[in-house]
């Protein structure tokens, strides 16, 4: 019997594709690795950081939803970004997707290891990244996850709505008890009540921290685009993808400014003590504060370990979601000949992507084991800021692309020019200029960052962020041009059009070819 040629359709509802939304951002993962450097950037300013990155967010969500609506390939930006600017961008989009996943992929590894340590109360070693017993078993849990994306969509999904149900209860229950504390003047010095400057704009010290912070938490909200990979296998693949996108973002932007305005009153932004901003746990705020907020009593005690389980389930769901719409993209990017023929087999047992998930999973340890023997477990903080830049890339070129290829509409109504059109294109401008400027910016590192000396003339010091980001960006320069002589149909633009397929069209083509 022959292996099946698609996914399993219809395996997830509209509450589910939210899940994998919102799981995919790891909101406390997210939150823990990066409010901190928010606050080393805008400090008592990170509220308004918070609502003012979720804009550009909707607005491209908001494209994914209108895109998909026409075209719902699991390779999103990858097949959009193709009919709308050619195979070279369209290619490049597909390679920053899997970039950006496979970077936060070590991230996560090292953080779910850390917090499973800090959870049986081995500090010692939950307290070191650069621990080979943090490694080994950030190795364990990407492969478990691995195994866990090839068993099932579904299996994902209940494993992600478990996940998050505890994540969710105890972000509340923290930034309750935190406001609570600092209402009745049980804080800790630094602490204070919310205030209304927190959100002028205006106030923030120089527009590169202003853009630096956005990108920052770009990166917070990040993952919710999950929801759209997944397409093929969610009930009414046209629509329930885009709504899930765009209720993702609305969920996310409340919890994150609960948690921000009340950890940011019960610490404040210092770079001392408890302060979010300070160097020894800018990277780790959440498990700083934790017993602060909580107490050192019995039920304290509890539920500090309650919130490192948190923090650890955050993480751990958030490498499982990672993986599903990376394999999804190379899974579509094989289908349209852009990638090798073995990226698009489907199990036949799983319906899944499975060479794509395990290929994808494999190559995340790979990373993950680079980069903490090269950065000394300095992996968090650099990988946040650098992931940013091909986020922004490939969230941009998909406003953009919603807006170019329905060009032709914006004739036929004012909602349609401006929902198709204005909204996404904005969108994508503001996330396309803040890679831009975070990727300029990041060449010369600062004081206290990470970075590269050129062993040969003209010995410039590099920044690894600027390594991270755009270097690995980069290198899909050179594959690309591999692949366009060893498979040359979908490089000369024989196989995606240049337009929008009508709406009776199939949702996925495996070998589909174009009149040029």
């Amino acid at each position: 019997m022959s292996s099946p040629s698609t996914l399993r359709s219809g395996a997830l509802s509209l509450v589910s594709s939210v899940v994998i939304g919102v799981a995919s951002a790891g909101p406390a993962y997210s939150i823990t690795a990066t409010l901190g450097l928010v606050a080393a950037a805008v400090g008592l300013h990170a509220p308004i950081i918070v609502l003012l990155a979720f804009v550009p967010m909707l607005l491209v969500a908001i494209g994914y939803r209108e895109l998909n609506q026409v075209e719902p390939d699991p390779g999103t930006t990858f097949v959009w970004a193709t009919r709308a600017f050619g195979p070279f961008t369209g290619w490049m989009s597909g390679w920053a997707i899997v970039v950006s996943d496979l970077l936060v992929m070590a991230s996560l590894a090292q953080i779910s290891a850390q917090y499973t340590f800090l959870l049986v109360g081995a500090q010692g070693i939950g307290s070191d990244p650069t621990s080979g017993w943090v490694l080994l078993l950030g190795i364990c849990y990407l492969i478990v996850m691995t195994i866990v994306a090839v068993c099932g969509i579904d299996v994902s999904a209940r494993l992600q709505s478990a996940l998050l149900t505890v994540e969710f209860g105890m972000l509340v229950l923290f930034s309750v008890v935190a406001l609570v504390r600092v209402a009745t003047g049980h804080a800790p010095p630094g602490a204070s009540v919310p205030d209304l400057s927190w959100f002028d704009p205006f106030a923030i010290g120089t527009f590169n921290d202003f853009v630096t912070a956005v990108l920052l938490m770009v990166f917070i909200y990040w993952g919710w685009d999950s929801a759209v990979s997944v397409n093929q296998e969610t009930v009414d693949p046209r629509r329930t993808p885009g709504r899930s996108a765009v209720l993702s973002t609305v969920t996310l932007v409340a919890l994150y400014l609960l948690v921000t305005v009340a950890a940011q009153a019960f610490a404040g932004a210092g770079r001392e003590g408890l302060g979010l901003a300070n160097p020894a746990h800018v990277d780790d705020v959440l498990g700083a504060l934790g017993s602060a907020v909580f107490g050192d009593s019995t039920v304290g005690d509890v539920l500090v370990h309650l919130l490192f389980l948190m923090v650890l389930t955050s993480a751990a769901a958030s490498t499982q979601t990672t993986i599903l719409p990376t394999a999804r993209t190379t899974y579509s990017m094989a289908l349209h000949h852009a990638l090798p023929r073995a990226f698009g087999r489907i199990d036949p047992r799983w319906l899944t992507p499975a060479f794509s998930t395990i290929v994808f999973g494999a190559m995340s340890v790979a990373l993950y084991v680079v980069l903490n023997f090269v950065s000394g477990g300095r992996l968090i903080s650099e990988a946040v800021t650098a992931i940013g830049i091909s986020i922004g890339l490939y969230y941009g070129l998909t406003g953009l692309s919603c807006a170019w290829l329905h060009r032709h509409d914006f004739t036929s109504d004012a909602r349609t020019f401006l929902i198709k059109g204005v909204l996404p294109a904005l969108g994508g401008i503001a996330l396309l200029f803040a890679a831009g400027w975070t990727a300029v910016t990041s060449w010369q590192p600062g004081a206290d960052d990470a970075a590269w000396l050129m062993p040969f003339p003209p010995h410039w010091r590099i920044g690894a962020i600027f390594l991270l980001g755009v270097g690995t960006l980069l290198i899909g320069i050179p594959l690309y041009l591999i692949l366009a002589r060893v498979m040359p149909r979908f490089f000369r633009g024989q196989v995606l059009a240049r337009r929008l397929p009508a709406p009776g069209d199939a949702i996925i083509a495996e070998d589909a070819t174009v009149n040029t």
